[in-house]
């Protein structure tokens, strides 16, 4: 199929500078766990975006020197030649596709851990430190601002070096022209303080000096154009759109061939804002302004994954280019599906920002909830849309269980080839848990998980839904299928069996009538008393979700954690202080770092995690978001009867995602993902070796190899 011809603007060319953008789709900077140190995985992550159709793709931030050492995070880095090395391969990668290889340069002065370095912060004020409470730098000297300079004029030439087409000048997230621009962090009283021409003059120096010795890359900025206002900002301690925002464009207009503009502080969550806060293009208000004073083309985020939306927001004169960072993770073929008119093929990103927590937690590889293949281009080998014919295709399959496990497994073992793949599940509609769980407060968005692979599933004939049909062992053994899947999911505990005590909730159970499991709560409709307590020790986002559902139902909620904050992983995925906020204003009670003991209608009580003091309090029911126990039951007697198996000719046995580890979609689809990968491999159970990018002693050549792959030669020790 052809592209609608409303799409065309989206695949227009555009000039920047000494460079063309073959269309409008740019991959904004964006982390993935690779850096500098892992250039094979670097390459082949962003390639993969340059062959799905995105016009540019950029590194993550890319640290210019050693004093800007942002460990225990994974950056890129252009410290040496050795970098240059490293992240030439990256350019090739992308180049060889015909799209321009972005790099996100910066330095972190004081905000930098330095870690590894050991070197001394730089700081513009010698100011408390927002995020680093012991890196409290002195301010530096104006010999030092020279030298800074000169770093970043070398950090630049070394990006040219290895082969970057555009080079941007990072002013946002903890950056120096921040540093100097926002009163919240500049108290200087020289040139480089006060006014606002002296709060740009750094920013201005070092463009001037960029442009005195480049002249065949383009140079542009990604600004922050609006810092809000508190709590989610620095109030007046930044910049708002309307004002230095837009003098700041203004300003540097004429030495940039490119804007690259988005919003917040180091509370990054107002701007990667997760789809329960946020709808797509939300940054809208602000960076509209851009273009009031913009000559140059500018580029705008906001989570787009719909086309429509796209074109709207360039023929609405929003901006010229369409920036993304997790749409382009979700689906990497994005662009290419949309000029090749394949608009029901889009993975669309379902803004949980699982991605986003990968970097907050220190940068470990990337994961994907959508997209199982983020981050295994390079060291399985994966690639998003092509699939490699099963040899063992001719065996029948039966897959129990429709959820996101086993509605992945389904899809890639029908791209796969296999003749009969039947998916067989209890209830009426695909989805398992999603069902119900995306019909909470907030998480509507999710269901694009179940919808993606629903319409994959309709396209492919080898594959069949089968609904309301339960298997027990015996069933499933009488199916006929050669290879059986169990793919039935896990469930809440009733009991309040929890982490914290690795025990049972004393009098607490979900076969009372003031006790409930979420499931129980919205599949079933369980009523509660009018003052819930609702105890979480599963640390990601269900206690709050079954707070605020219970709350929205007028009920008077308190949220009981033994974690020192509600749901810690929320922070990962900067959801934190947003739902806080929330449940604050829906009247819900919080008590952190308490342990809950016993339950009797009327009194909970409690324990103190650290001080171990107790205490009661009143509520009259109890929701339990605890711990989750596999379905499991027809894998393990499966398992047991293995004469049985024999005789009914089935020669493989599987158990994925939550029915073998509960945990987030994320795992469950990448368990279904690549069991059905590697379904032919000597055993699947057993993830095939990959690929570890790492420095090795070698005695001989030999040692450097890897499957079908060779590392590179690795520098002296």
């Amino acid at each position: 199929m052809a592209r609608e011809s409303r799409y065309d603007v989206l695949f227009d060319p555009i000039q920047l500078g000494p460079k063309t953008l073959r269309n409008r789709f740019w991959q904004v900077p964006h982390c993935n766990g690779a850096g500098s140190d892992r250039p094979g995985f670097q390459a082949a992550f962003r390639g993969m975006k340059a062959e799905g159709g995105w016009g540019a793709v950029f590194t993550e931030i890319c640290t210019i020197a050693p004093s800007s050492d942002v460990m225990p995070w994974v950056s890129s880095k252009l410290w040496d030649a050795g970098d240059v090395r490293n992240l030439a391969q990256m350019c090739d990668a992308i180049q060889e596709h015909d799209a321009l290889a972005g790099v996100e340069l910066v330095h972190s002065g004081g905000l930098a851990h330095n870690a590894e370095t050991r070197a001394g912060g730089l700081t513009v004020s010698q100011l408390p430190n927002d995020i680093n409470h012991m890196a409290n730098g002195r301010a530096m000297s104006k010999r030092e601002i020279r030298d800074l300079r000169r770093l970043h004029v070398d950090g630049f030439k070394r990006a040219r070096d290895a082969g970057f087409d555009l080079l941007t000048f990072y002013a946002g997230l903890g950056t120096f022209p921040i540093f100097f621009l926002y009163p919240f962090y500049n108290r200087r009283t020289d040139e480089y303080g006060g006014s606002f021409e002296n709060r740009t003059r750094f920013t201005r120096e070092v463009l001037e000096d960029i442009r005195s010795e480049i002249d065949d890359c383009a140079i542009g900025m990604r600004f922050v154009i609006d810092t809000l206002e508190e709590p989610y900002g620095y109030g007046d301690g930044g910049v708002r759109a309307h004002e230095e925002g837009k003098d700041f464009i203004a300003a540097f207009d004429d030495l940039v061939d490119y804007w690259d503009i988005n919003i917040g502080t180091l509370n990054w969550g107002e701007d990667a804002g997760s789809s329960r806060f946020f709808d797509t293009n939300h940054e809208a208000e602000y960076t509209r302004v851009a273009k009031e004073v913009a000559t140059k083309p500018v580029i705008n985020v906001g989570r787009f994954t719909d086309p429509d939306v796209m074109v709207n927001v360039i023929n609405s004169g929003q901006c010229d280019i369409i920036g993304a960072a997790r749409p382009s993770i979700a689906d990497p073929f994005l662009p290419k599906k949309i000029e090749l008119g394949q608009l029901e093929d889009i993975r669309e990103c379902i803004g949980c920002n699982v991605c986003v927590s990968r970097w907050e937690m220190g940068g470990p590889p990337i994961w994907c909830t959508q997209n199982a293949t983020s981050g295994e281009e390079y060291r399985r080998g994966w690639h998003p849309e092509k699939f490699s014919e099963a040899a063992n295709k001719q065996k029948p399959v039966l897959i129990i269980g429709a959820g996101p496990a086993g509605m992945e497994a389904a899809t890639v073992l029908g791209k796969r080839g296999f003749d009969a793949v039947h998916l067989v599940d209890a209830s009426a509609e695909l989805g398992g848990h999603l069902t119900w769980m995306t019909t909470m407060p907030g998480l509507a968005a999710w269901r694009r998980v179940t919808e993606y692979r629903e319409r994959q599933i309709s396209k492919l004939p080898n594959v069949e839904f089968i609904p309301n049909v339960s298997l027990d062992a015996a069933g499933a053994l009488d199916y006929g299928a050669e290879i059986i899947i169990n793919a039935t999911g896990s469930r809440w505990s009733g009991d309040g069996i929890n982490g914290s005590l690795h025990n049972t909730i004393e009098g607490a159970n979900s076969s009372m009538p003031e006790v409930a499991t979420p499931e129980q709560l919205v599949i079933e409709g369980k009523q509660l008393g009018s003052h819930v307590a609702v105890v979480d020790s599963d640390g990601y986002h269900m206690g709050c979700t079954v707070a605020e559902f219970l709350a929205l139902q007028g009920r008077k909620v308190t949220y009981i954690t033994h974690f020192d904050n509600l749901g810690p992983y929320l922070r990962n995925t900067l959801e934190e202080q947003r739902l806080y906020q929330r449940l604050v204003e829906l009247g819900v009670e919080i008590l952190s770092q308490h342990v809950t003991l016993s339950f009797e209608p009327g009194k909970v009580g409690l324990i103190h995690a650290w001080s171990g003091a107790e205490r009661v309090v009143e509520a009259d029911s109890m929701a339990l978001v605890t711990h989750r126990y596999s379905h499991c039951d027809v894998y393990d007697q499966l398992l047991d009867d293995e004469d049985r198996r024999v005789a009914a000719e089935v020669s493989q046995l599987h158990l994925v995602g939550d029915a073998h580890t509960p945990g987030m979609i994320a795992q469950a689809v990448f368990s279904g993902h690549r069991l059905a990968r590697e379904i032919d491999s000597p055993d699947p159970d057993t993830p095939l070796p990959f690929i570890r990018e790492r420095r090795l002693l070698a005695s001989t050549e030999d040692d450097f190899q890897l499957g079908a792959k060779t590392l590179l030669p690795l520098l002296p020790l």
